[in-house]
């Protein structure tokens, strides 16, 4: 990556880790890996960090990507999620500059979900978390999962929505990979869904992070708003889906540029834009090429893109802004001492 685009001090809020362990649970001991993708990536603390250092990220917050920790047994998901969040933990204990996590739950396990929210939170101070679309066709915008809304709600969460294969990947994927089309098409099933069914406004200060420039969402987003108008239960209040979807944060994971971003802007402002990676899924060299594309794009102003590369996350993360503040103490110290 050539030096002058080179991120900012970026601040990478779609990242993924495979702590030990989680590759055999994806792999199911059939060698067959989830979401008919090829093979699961290579990843390692020190591959990422060298990663981040040649990129220009300062701080990557680490998720566990599809199909999560759920793999037909709740008992066995319960002890995943538990396992793979210990060891991010550990992985941010160990590099509390560099990393961060947004904890994995055992859905749809409701009550199991509870309790390991509540351990994420308060034992492992976990900075969010990640919800997969759908949970074996379980989506979170379901009335089944609205205590944990709530609860995350209550605690004011900061959520990375992560696409999922949909339920019915068998008839609609044409046997490609599903993340080539599925997974833009259920983050943007979900989105709407959480949007028309109220659950976006019964619980505002929940903040969402959309994946990879909101998946179809721009350009589907006026259809949604006019045409829920049109059918919406008689005595219902009418829900402003555009502002609704106003308001969420946004990742530019994947490939924003060149005709996504520029969509994505006429839904909502700069200021709700954010970096991410998907390393690695995304592999490194493309990671790079990517990242460098949007350093040197004129979409966005060169304020709006160190917004988006740093300032955007920071204001999200309560740790980010306590150790901004800490360093900025530092320096005025120093000059004037």
């Amino acid at each position: 990556m050539k030096d002058d685009a080179r991120l900012p001090g970026a601040i990478d809020v779609h990242a993924h880790f495979l702590p030990p362990g989680y590759r055999e649970a994806c792999e199911g001991g059939a060698g067959v890996t989830p979401d008919g993708i090829p093979s699961i990536p290579a990843w390692s603390p020190d591959g990422a960090l060298e990663l981040m250092d040649r990129v220009g990220v300062r701080v990557a917050f680490l998720s566990i990507s599809s199909p999560g920790v759920f793999f037909g047994d709740r008992a066995a998901a319960g002890a995943l999620a538990r396992s793979v969040n210990i060891a991010g933990a550990e992985l941010v204990w160990a590099n509390p500059s560099r990393f961060g996590l947004l904890a994995s739950l055992p859905l749809p396990d409701l009550d199991a979900s509870l309790g390991e929210l509540a351990h994420a939170y308060d034992e492992l101070h976990c900075d969010g978390i990640v919800l997969l679309t759908n949970y074996g066709g379980t989506y979170v915008g379901d009335d089944a999962l609205e205590p944990l809304l709530a609860e995350l709600d209550d605690r004011e969460a900061v959520v990375l929505l992560h696409p999922s294969s949909p339920a019915c990947w068998q008839t609609v994927s044409f046997g490609r990979p599903r993340p080539i089309l599925e997974f833009p098409l259920d983050t943007t099933r979900t989105v709407l869904d959480l949007a028309l069914s109220g659950g976006l406004t019964r619980h505002p200060r929940i903040r969402w992070i959309i994946p990879h420039a909101g998946g179809a969402l721009p350009v589907l987003a006026d259809r949604a708003h006019l045409m829920g108008a049109f059918f919406c239960p008689e005595g219902s209040p009418v829900i402003d889906v555009i502002a609704e979807l106003g308001r969420l944060y946004y990742d530019l994971a994947g490939t924003p540029l060149p005709r996504a971003l520029p969509a994505l802007l006429t839904l909502v402002a700069p200021e709700q834009l954010l970096y991410g990676s998907d390393f690695p899924f995304t592999p490194a060299f493309a990671v790079e090429a990517l990242a460098e594309a949007l350093a040197t794009s004129d979409v966005l102003s060169e304020v709006a893109r160190e917004a988006m590369f740093a300032h955007n996350a920071a204001r999200l993360f309560p740790r980010l802004q306590a150790m901004g503040d800490r360093a900025t103490r530092a320096r005025t110290k120093g000059r004037d001492g």
